[in-house]
């Protein structure tokens, strides 16, 4: 189980640009571990970044794997340092965030990306993400600046919507 609690809206830490990470230290390796014990505890949790849990490395832990309409994934991933290299299409998705836990909204993301990255064990890798996928990659990465969704939502008068809550 995580000590770390992730970080709701609207604290301040959440706006904070992470640090890029230079080597795999015991440091990284914490991170990485709640990363992926919070991606355990929270059943329908596709993605976490390591601002969302208070620190300020540039890493995310995420698994569209998990969504049963995503057809289209590479599993369970670790990214360390990611960066988006290229973008094509567009697409419009309604999302949600464990930061945000209130609100839903349509956002528009890059349908198609690839992406260069670092794994867990700092090797440098490049892949292409499509459809759910990219979007859920495309969402954590801008926790990693600083950008919530409700940030790029469409308009917020006519795309948030409060969260439905199910008894």
């Amino acid at each position: 189980m995580s000590n770390r609690k992730i970080l709701l809206y609207p604290d301040e830490r959440l706006k904070i640009e992470a640090d890029k990470v230079d080597s795999i230290d015991q440091e990284i390796l914490e991170i990485i571990e709640d990363l992926n014990v919070i991606m355990a505890e929270i059943s329908h949790s596709v993605g976490v970044a390591a601002t969302q849990l208070g620190y300020s490395k540039r890493i995310v832990a995420v698994d569209a794997s998990k969504n049963i309409k995503c057809t289209e994934n590479h599993g369970a991933m670790i990214l360390i340092n990611p960066e988006i290299v290229s973008h094509e299409g567009l697409i419009t998705f309604r999302e949600g965030c464990m930061s945000v836990p209130d609100f839903t909204g349509n956002v528009n993301r890059a349908q198609t990306i690839k992406l260069s990255y670092y794994d867990e064990k700092f090797i440098k890798n490049e892949i292409i993400l499509n459809g759910f996928e990219s979007v859920v990659v495309q969402h954590e990465l801008d926790h990693l600046d600083g950008i919530l969704f409700i940030d790029r939502v469409i308009s917020k008068r006519t795309d948030l919507f409060k969260r439905k809550s199910y008894k």
